[in-house]
């Protein structure tokens, strides 16, 4: 018996927010990576992990420097992550399903987060030398980021493909 893409999604969301949460787990704890300071630990010369509690949303965008706008910030979040849920319950096609089964499980990691500490965990600082194309970042906004790029890519591929069949 094949799959339905629920369960895929649902999979994909589990997947990611365990394995999110986990790698949290252990740059907080067995690797104390808050006591490390500005040194972090460099794992490879363009990847170091480095502490950041992110209080905000993307690219520091919502600063929740209180407790209101903390939470304000986790209903903002939970009402987009069951969009996502809702959007991915209906969705037919399996490959869109499972990026939004990354999206929701993202998502509902940086709640987890917000609800437990009043900040997202972020440590993952990709760099060239001096020069970082990405703000230091965790799995979950990697897994957001790669889902909605998957929708986007396929949305424009199958739009591509749907027009030149009309003509």
């Amino acid at each position: 018996m094949a799959l339905t893409n629920r369960p895929l999604g649902l999979a994909a969301a589990a997947v990611t927010l365990l394995l999110d949460q986990l790698v949290k787990y252990v740059v907080t704890w067995p690797l104390q990576l808050q006591s490390r300071g500005e040194d972090g630990i460099d794992i490879l010369p363009f990847f170091r992990l480095h502490w950041l509690e992110n209080r905000g949303v993307s690219m520091g965008f919502l600063h929740a420097d209180n407790s209101t706008m903390r939470w304000l910030l986790v209903g903002m979040t939970a009402l987009i992550a069951t969009v996502v849920a809702v959007w991915m319950w209906r969705e037919k096609a399996r490959v869109d399903a499972m990026a939004l089964g990354l999206v929701l499980g993202g998502a509902l990691g940086n709640i987890a987060d917000r609800v437990r500490l009043g900040f997202v965990v972020d440590y993952a600082d990709l760099h060239i030398g001096e020069w970082r194309p990405f703000l230091i970042f965790n799995l979950a906004d990697a897994a957001i980021t790669i889902g909605v790029l998957i929708l986007l890519a396929r949305a424009l591929l199958l739009r591509e493909k749907g027009a030149k069949t009309e003509s």
